[in-house]
């Protein structure tokens, strides 16, 4: 037998979820679309996931990037200043450690999603930087520390980076 609130989850998933909180907080779990509640909820988290690893991929791209060509480029043109790769490095690091607050159980994933996302990463730094991808390490050169550390820069051929 189908539950009529599992028609409405085909037509407006939005509506649906409203309809499903109605039903939590009048205390009508037996109404309850039952197994769209459960796909939903474990999408939810295949979700924060998938955006925990689409982070990593354009935050480690860009370190990449700052680590293997900010020196190339800086000698090529000199008012190169690497401000969007920079920023969004800043920007990516800020996105992540928000997500993180907000849902801490994905900590025991970091590891994991960081190896998940490395090739991803080193491809799209080739992509970006026209550079092939076996100049860049093939496995992630960075910690999972490094990466999330506010205050972390690759070095660029042995120095540090004056930001």
């Amino acid at each position: 037998m189908m539950n009529h609130n599992a028609g409405l989850y085909e037509q407006d998933v939005n509506a649906w979820a409203e309809g499903q909180v109605f039903l939590l907080k009048q205390g009508l779990t037996h109404a309850l679309d039952v197994e769209h509640l459960i796909a939903e909820l474990e999408d939810m988290g295949k979700s924060n996931l998938r955006e925990l690893e689409s982070r990593f991929i354009i935050l480690i791209a860009h370190l990449l990037e700052w680590q293997f060509q900010l020196e190339t480029l800086t000698a090529r043109w000199k008012e190169f200043e690497a401000k969007s790769w920079r920023n969004t490095i800043i920007e990516q690091r800020a996105q992540l450690l928000f997500l993180l607050k907000k849902v801490p159980s994905l900590k025991s994933s970091l590891q994991a999603a960081m190896t998940d996302a490395y090739t991803e990463a080193r491809r799209l730094a080739s992509r970006e930087t026209n550079v092939a991808a076996d100049t860049f390490p093939a496995d992630c050169p960075y910690s999972v520390e490094q990466i999330l550390d506010e205050d972390f820069f690759p070095q660029v051929a042995g120095t540090p980076i004056n930001l």
